[in-house]
């Protein structure tokens, strides 16, 4: 067992508050703190810290230290010498890029490719940094807002027809005629390829149409005119601004999570959530952003098959204190687990006798990890690490009220 400190990441589009708050530090903090990072992946690991709060060695380091231990021969024979999820606080102020994540079978070719081509694994034009896939669930922390996966084209046809502008005939002429994800396909490659003497033009008529369309009331699409509008704000010539028309606009409340599989395009747009994925840094941009955007490999790994917020839901289920949140992915499994110190409304404590490697990690209070006949405290913006060959544990809250969430390989 090992409390964790985690890796703050200060992309420009971060908070300058909520990290900083989880972690009990003042804001607003000097920069933008947009990720937490519990996890050992290579370009940014947690630290392990010793009795007195002092980091004595990076969690990577950690396992590499003793493979079999860290993580048990059924993780190393499944997934090799490797942590294969990567937790995260993810805490957005502005909308991130317009982007997707290959296959396994993608990313593997992708990877070789570019090995065998002779691009750099840091090269800022790699689309492909390493051989897997990278499956993702977003748990809402605070109301979080996010555009995933493509609409019910009939959805988008009503959309496209109420801003009334001529200059979006032809493009609304595509999908209306094959509603579909071929149509979808369609519209999509055109727009994302359209020269940006034709985007100067066309994305400010849109946003000019969208701003009389709301001025008038009463649009069944408030908040995807409010997204199109902020989006066009930032990045007034972009095609991602055309392409957020054709994807579904969610709010998730606290609790609630969406599950972003292979070829899902998605941008987050503003919240803080808990972040779980694939231990990956495969992403393939669309938009929205000033990074390397490769249109043709892109659309190699896009999946247009349109779906509902519904069908992008993990399944659910709550066993005692813990709300645990079910994928496909091999990699993870994600839940939630509220503990009172009181005893009053949930329970003070939880076992866990799972094996395979384990971080909880706090996002409000403290907790009390026991097992073997040794306790460690971690406190909010703090997470545990339990190894494989760790003894089974007893949490406890160690303040009047304690949440953290458990990331675990699903055995």
């Amino acid at each position: 067992m090992r409390v964790l400190a985690g890796l703050v990441r200060p992309y420009a589009w971060g908070s300058r508050t909520a990290i900083a708050t989880i972690r009990g530090l003042p804001t607003p903090s000097a920069h933008p703190e947009a990720e937490l990072w519990f996890g050992a992946h290579p370009a940014g690991q947690a630290q392990c810290l010793d009795a007195q709060g002092h980091p004595v060695r990076g969690l990577l380091d950690e396992i590499e230290a003793d493979p079999a231990a860290a993580l048990g021969t059924t993780v190393i024979d499944e997934f090799g010498v490797r942590l294969p999820y990567l937790l995260k606080v993810l805490a957005a102020d502005e909308a991130l890029s317009l982007q997707a994540h290959p296959s396994s079978e993608q990313a593997a070719e992708g990877f070789a490719r570019e090995d065998a081509a002779g691009i750099r694994v840091d090269a800022p034009e790699r689309n492909y940094r390493d051989p897997w896939h990278k499956p993702e669930v977003v748990l809402a922390m605070t109301p979080f807002d996010a555009l995933a996966g493509f609409r019910d084209p009939a959805r988008t046809v009503e959309l496209l027809r109420e801003l009334s502008l001529p200059a979006l005939d032809p493009y609304l002429g595509m999908i209306a005629g094959q509603p579909d994800s071929a149509g979808l396909r369609a519209l999509f490659t055109t727009w994302i390829t359209l020269p940006e003497a034709v985007l100067a033009d066309l994305v400010p008529a849109v946003i000019d149409a969208a701003v009389a369309l709301a001025a008038g009331g009463g649009s069944q699409f408030d908040a995807e005119l409010r997204t199109l509008l902020e989006l066009g704000e930032a990045y007034p010539r972009d095609p991602g601004v055309l392409a957020s028309l054709l994807l579904n606009r969610i709010h998730l409340e606290p609790g609630e999570a969406l599950y972003l599989a292979a070829g899902n395009l998605h941008a987050y747009l503003q919240g803080t959530a808990i972040e779980i994925m694939a231990n990956s840094d495969n992403v393939l941009r669309g938009g929205l952003t000033p990074k390397h955007i490769d249109v043709p490999e892109l659309l190699r790994v896009l999946d247009f098959t349109p779906v509902s917020q519904a069908e992008l839901s993990p399944a659910v289920s709550v066993l005692g204190a813990e709300r645990i949140y079910t994928t496909p992915a091999p990699e993870f499994r994600l839940s939630r687990v509220e503990l009172d110190g009181t005893g009053m409304h949930h329970p003070s404590t939880i076992s866990f006798d799972m094996p395979g490697p384990q971080i909880l990690a706090v996002t409000a209070g403290r907790i009390d990890v026991r097992g073997g006949g040794e306790t460690i405290t971690a406190a909010s913006g703090q997470a545990v690490w339990l190894a494989d060959a760790d003894p089974d544990v007893i949490v406890a809250a160690a303040s009047s009220k304690a949440t953290f969430y458990r990331a675990r390989v699903p055995l």
